[in-house]
């Protein structure tokens, strides 16, 4: 799919040419470790207004210990929702620091304790070195709803991008298994088939993740397999029925479009509730990028509004 810079949002149109320079460092292995080395500035940072913490948990599959942050809301008493939040980086870069704004306009918005995990990236540690962190910290959620103060059974799972794809991996695992009831998941634009192959993949020149950013990131993540298991690429699924809820969002000019898109049409088929928008002229993490523009207002009021309703019916609603 070709894209044009008319065929943007006027609004982004602004930022179309510094977004087609950045997007560079996402096509090649000297880009990401740049932006690698820039993310290990983060570490450790703290959300101003929340109770912050950093814990290593252990590896259930022969790991290291997992860098996790938990965030909470000051002075709360009793229980909150528990919500594990996957960061965002083609599989292969980014932190949970780098995400604290988000963690922060969720918890703003219907408290609840996050706990995200720094998981392992694909250019150091393939698949399923993500999958499993990302998994193992939501059974030590689930497993230390007493300790956190968090519900019980009721656990949120949500992420963007590759932390998207994550999320709906680890949600197929755990509702395949019922290791851990989830209420409902946020899978946002997420990163799912590793085929590459719809319209929107193939030959995508967006500003910012494109084509070749998500070649890369797949042959990082399972680049050394011989046959792609589901809880690598979800795309790959052949049975949604176990899901739960779903809120979804994703940009027209991207290339996770038209996966996003059936994948949540294949949750709907099941007769699962879902909540989904198509955002036209719109690049990938255009909303996260450049927060104060109308449309990513927009996108933000439409995440924002959708998870406080399924807070209150699926998590509060007895």
């Amino acid at each position: 799919m070709k894209v044009t810079k008319q065929m943007h949002n006027k609004e982004l149109q602004g930022s179309y040419d510094i977004m087609k320079f950045s997007s560079r460092l996402l096509m090649n292995d000297f880009g990401i470790r740049m932006l690698n080395a820039n993310t290990k500035r983060s570490k450790g940072k703290n959300i101003e207004g929340l109770q912050c913490e950093e814990k290593y948990i252990p590896s259930r599959n022969g790991g290291p210990d997992i860098r996790i942050r938990i965030f909470k809301p000051l002075n709360t008493n009793g229980t909150l929702p528990g919500m594990l939040y996957i960061h965002g980086g083609g599989y292969m870069l980014g932190s949970p620091e780098e995400f604290m704004p988000v963690i922060k306009k969720l918890i703003d918005t219907k408290p609840c304790v996050v706990v995200a995990p720094d998981y392992r990236k694909a250019v150091d540690a393939p698949y399923p070195a993500a999958f499993n962190d990302c998994y193992d910290t939501l059974l030590w959620l689930n497993e230390n709803v007493n300790q956190l103060h968090i519900l019980p059974k009721k656990l949120i799972v949500t992420g963007h991008s590759s932390g998207g794809g994550l999320t709906a991996a680890i949600t197929l695992k755990a509702t395949d298994t019922n290791d851990v009831k989830i209420a409902f998941q946020m899978p946002i634009y997420p990163m799912l088939d590793d085929r590459q192959n719809t319209v929107s993949a193939i030959d995508n020149n967006s500003a910012g993740w494109n084509a070749k950013s998500n070649k890369l990131g797949w042959s990082k993540y399972v680049g050394h397999l011989r046959e792609i298991p589901h809880y690598a690429a979800p795309a790959r699924a052949k049975n949604y029925s176990k899901l739960p809820p779903t809120i979804s969002f994703v940009g027209d000019l991207e290339p996770f479009r038209d996966e996003t898109i059936e994948y949540v049409k294949n949750i709907e088929k099941n007769g699962i509730p879902v909540l989904f928008k198509l955002y036209p002229g719109c690049y990938h993490a255009f909303e996260i990028l450049f927060p104060k523009l109308e449309i990513s207002k927009d996108a933000w009021q439409f995440l924002l509004s959708s998870y406080a309703s399924f807070m209150d019916k699926y998590v509060y609603e007895k």
